[in-house]
């Protein structure tokens, strides 16, 4: 008993996770790299694009806004609370969107990916498909994280079923969890994916994308 204990105290109590430093994450359509202060331009550009401010159901800002917005994700950045991406179309060199790792747990190896958004015109492409890919792979294979967590509004219907599709499973509901602009106040529904659930998740991510492949050769 002794000799067990102390093999699962090395193992897995004593295990934590570094500090995220920034990276850049490449795939066949997008890259994802850290934020620069420069980037408000092409943010707000992107921001435009479907009005992403005007979304019921998260808090993304408005052109005006992009400034402080981008200052707060170096801010967050720089104290290891998040871990911020800009999206970039790569063939284009277009600023499309941003995501980001937040909510990490150091010592539990847990992370989450959220606060995404997508100019309208890329949304249905091949955009979130590969960036949800490269993020879990970097989480999973590189960061060696026992489980990465989605949110989304529990009245945010294509969010779920985008989430589903990913094959992540709903671990519950935080009831009453934040106050929207309108005064709402917001239910948020969580899932998560695990590590033994990684190697099917990564299949069917890239059978989404060998698709998209498909399409873009015919």
């Amino acid at each position: 008993m002794d000799n067990f204990h102390l093999y699962f105290t090395f193992n897995f109590i004593n295990y934590v996770l570094e500090k995220l430093e920034p990276v850049t994450l490449e795939g066949r359509y997008i890259i994802l790299r850290p934020p620069l202060i420069d980037d408000i331009d092409g943010l707000s550009i992107a921001a435009r694009d479907g009005e992403i401010w005007n979304n019921r159901f998260s808090q993304f800002p408005n052109p005006n806004e992009i400034q402080k917005y981008i200052q707060e994700m170096l801010e967050l950045r720089s104290k290891g609370s998040i871990l911020p991406f800009i999206t970039i179309h790569k063939a284009s060199n277009t600023i499309v969107g941003t995501t980001r790792y937040l909510n990490i747990d150091y010592e539990n190896h847990r992370l989450e990916i959220g606060h995404t958004w997508i100019a309208k015109s890329w949304r249905k492409t091949y955009v979130n498909t590969e960036a949800k890919f490269l993020m879990l792979q970097y989480a999973f294979e590189k960061l060696a994280c026992i489980a990465v967590e989605i949110r989304t509004d529990v009245l945010n219907i294509v969010s779920r079923q985008s989430i589903q599709r990913l094959g992540a499973k709903q671990d519950g509901i935080l009831r009453h969890h934040k106050i929207m602009r309108d005064g709402r106040i917001r239910d948020t529904v969580c899932y998560s994916i695990i590590k033994s659930e990684w190697k099917q998740v990564k299949a069917n991510l890239k059978e989404k994308l060998y698709k998209y492949d498909d399409k873009q050769e015919k």
